[in-house]
């Protein structure tokens, strides 16, 4: 009796196993590759970064579906707005066949917010748009992707600057960090501030050292 309900119940276990088909393998060798990317690009290996986008970028495209090799450009044109480079010409060579929420993305990395339907956005993003801050944004690269949108956009405050930097800093991710450490030199110069633009730019020599 023990014997026919154990060889029942791994039968059912099974059969549990077999209605959940594994993901193709493009799903997550795409998402393997841009994770890749994404850490690459952040710590300024560019080398490594565009090798892991190229492998993303193939797994996609093997779908032969627009949205999908939209999607993965979207994300690398979000890891390049975190640290103020914008231009996106992969997904623009896409967006006529891109999907309503990625359009809006896409207008949203661009700063091009008049008339944006936030409700399109991804949900930590709706928020920026409608306050014009950081507050909330709790994800450490979403918080990067939204600074250089509000930056993008002529909205970004100091405080909001002063939170990018610490972000990068904190997370150690060398490029956006130099990118907005440039933000708050620039500024520094332009208050005439000539003592913080000197601790700012140690702190931009330090953070280049290989």
């Amino acid at each position: 009796m023990k014997k026919t309900a154990l060889t029942m119940l791994l039968a059912l276990a099974l059969a549990g196993c077999a209605s959940k088909p594994q993901p193709p393998d493009w799903q997550p060798n795409a998402k393997s590759a841009l994770d890749g990317f994404t850490d690459a690009w952040l710590h300024g290996d560019t080398a490594a970064a565009d090798a892991e986008f190229a492998r993303a970028r193939r797994e996609t495209a093997s779908t032969g579906r627009f949205d999908n090799v939209a999607q993965v450009e979207l994300v690398r044109c979000a890891a390049r707005a975190a640290a103020l480079v914008y231009d996106c010409p992969g997904y623009t060579a896409l967006a006529p066949d891109a999907t309503p929420a990625q359009q809006a993305y896409a207008a949203y990395l661009a700063g091009q917010w008049q008339g944006l339907n936030a409700g399109l956005l991804p949900e930590q993003h709706r928020a920026v748009v409608t306050s014009g801050s950081l507050a909330g944004v709790q994800d450490p690269l979403a918080r990067l992707v939204a600074a250089g949108a509000l930056m993008k956009a002529g909205k970004i405050t100091p405080a909001d600057i002063a939170n990018a930097v610490d972000t990068a800093s904190n997370q150690g991710w060398r490029r956006p960090l130099l990118a907005w450490l440039g933000v708050q030199e620039q500024r520094a110069q332009a208050a005439g501030d000539a003592a913080a633009v000197q601790q700012i730019r140690r702190r931009i020599a330090l953070a280049s050292e290989s």
